[in-house]
């Protein structure tokens, strides 16, 4: 394929104009996400006019490593993986698929994407981009805490998460040293 080919079917030309989201199924996908789950479906129907419908083609990328943080994904349809490079060496972090979510410190932070998401299938996705979630939170502040409460929420478990893997990958390292 050349390279003016791959522009013209790049996702990112085909999501630039596309409206705001269906409300079909995105709620009760929105209900079972840790972020959104201290809401009301009154609540999660006032946060439906920030989420936006993006779709990707199979081994195109949501995001690259290195990428300003802009927005957190809610996967939909499909499958994508996370990776990260680190010293010339490609490392798998997680593949998620329809109902996960990722990119959620985006609505915390304006630090750069420390990994990439690439379409593992062809995807459709929800996307609530950290501008739009700022407004919500401005004209909404009880229905903003109790995102930011989910954020805190999930930052946290996935802290601990990374806690016990670090204990663990410590032990074994002084496991091998010692044999």
């Amino acid at each position: 394929m050349k390279e003016n080919e791959k522009v013209v079917r790049s996702g990112f030309w085909a999501n630039v104009f596309k409206p705001p989201t269906d409300i079909s199924d995105l709620i009760e996908i929105l209900s079972t996400i840790p972020l959104f789950t201290e809401l009301s479906k009154r609540d999660l129907s006032a946060l439906f006019n920030v989420i936006h419908n993006r779709s990707y083609l199979k081994g195109e990328f949501i995001f690259h490593q290195g990428d300003p943080s802009i927005g957190m994904y809610i996967i939909r349809e499909g499958e994508v993986r996370i990776e990260r490079k680190f010293e010339q060496q490609t490392f798998l972090l997680a593949k998620f698929r329809n109902g996960d979510f990722f990119g959620e410190l985006a609505l915390i932070d304006d630090e750069k994407r420390s990994a990439s998401a690439i379409a593992e299938s062809d995807c459709k996705l929800a996307v609530i981009f950290k501008p739009d979630l700022d407004d919500f939170i401005s004209r909404y502040p009880k229905k903003g805490v109790k995102i930011l409460h989910g954020i805190s929420h999930v930052i946290a478990v996935r802290l601990r998460k990374v806690n016990e893997d670090n204990i663990v990958h410590q032990a074994l390292n002084k496991k091998n040293s010692e044999n």
